[in-house]
């Protein structure tokens, strides 16, 4: 099988406060973020590009895991692959260290950028720009990891990226137990695989992600009150929920109708009967935005 080299700019990033590991890459290639991103809770993260050695990134994470540093899991990973010279890793390890590596044939523009727990790296590139910006982006935007991700993709992005234009774009976080059920790391893992403007698209998955597995304090969320319930029951009789009179009682039929749309729409998350007489702003804001 004939391979291609996998010209692309990522970020591997660790943050020790939300103790979090993530990769964000965008590429002129079909589903980048299925090849170049890899990252395990507690051991690191890799990027592994060019022309990609896919083993890479689970033997790099093996080895992290294994105690190693990043820098000494570069050096074992690049010491033991004769197609070095084409290859382009960048790795954080289980503490933030950060190392990359960019092999003397990838290319150009091709290079790498190091930072306090993360790194940029990039080929067939626009210019040194692209990292540059990543870089800028990453240091100062605030929120979490994924955002601090996505910042730093899209400033590459729009500083130049890829030189041969746009197709692929992913995010991948991990945390202990911040899988879906709680019984694995992967907290966030999107991907837009095909798509004209794919960082772009990749921001509005991670607005609805946030949306369906995001949270909002209890005394945040608002009392259906009169005025909402009538309005709740309007929405829930014109998608066809609810048969009741709109008469702003949140009464036992209202429940059950609005628990059947929250099932619908995936929102079980965010709103349940055990709390049936409060409505998280969230909610409010994705129904009158979205029916």
């Amino acid at each position: 099988m004939r391979t291609f080299p996998l010209c692309t700019f990522s970020i591997v990033a660790h943050d020790p406060a939300e103790v979090a590991w993530g990769v964000a890459v965008a590429s002129k290639f079909l589903a980048a973020g299925a090849v170049v991103s890899w990252a395990q809770a507690g051991a690191g993260a890799v990027a592994t590009q060019a022309l990609a050695r896919v083993s890479a990134g689970p033997q790099g994470l093996a080895l992290m895991a294994a105690g190693l540093s990043a820098e000494d899991t570069l050096e074992r990973l690049v010491r033991d692959d004769p197609g070095r010279a084409h290859r382009q890793i960048g790795l954080v390890d289980a503490q933030g260290r950060s190392a990359a590596y960019t092999g003397e044939e990838c290319l150009p523009w091709a290079g790498h950028r190091l930072g306090q727990g993360y790194t940029c790296q990039g080929n067939i590139l626009t210019g040194p720009e692209t990292l540059d910006a990543m870089a800028t982006a990453f240091e100062s935007t605030p929120g979490d990891l994924a955002a601090r991700l996505l910042a730093a993709l899209r400033a590459g992005d729009t500083a130049g990226g890829d030189r041969r234009g746009k197709q692929s774009a992913g995010l991948l976080v991990v945390k202990p137990g911040g899988g879906y059920g709680g019984d694995n790391d992967r907290y966030l893992d999107l991907r837009v695989d095909d798509h004209p403007d794919p960082v772009n698209r990749l921001a509005e998955l991670l607005d609805l992600h946030r949306l369906y597995f995001g949270s909002t304090p209890s005394e945040a969320r608002l009392p259906i009150d009169e005025a909402l319930a009538r309005e709740l029951q309007t929405m829930l009789t014109r998608h066809g929920y609810y048969r009741g009179p709109i008469h702003g009682q949140w009464d036992e039929a209202s429940i059950a109708a609005f628990w059947q749309f929250v099932g619908t729409e995936n929102l079980e998350e965010r709103w349940s009967p055990d709390d049936a007489h409060r409505l998280d702003p969230v909610v409010l804001d994705f129904i009158r935005a979205r029916f």
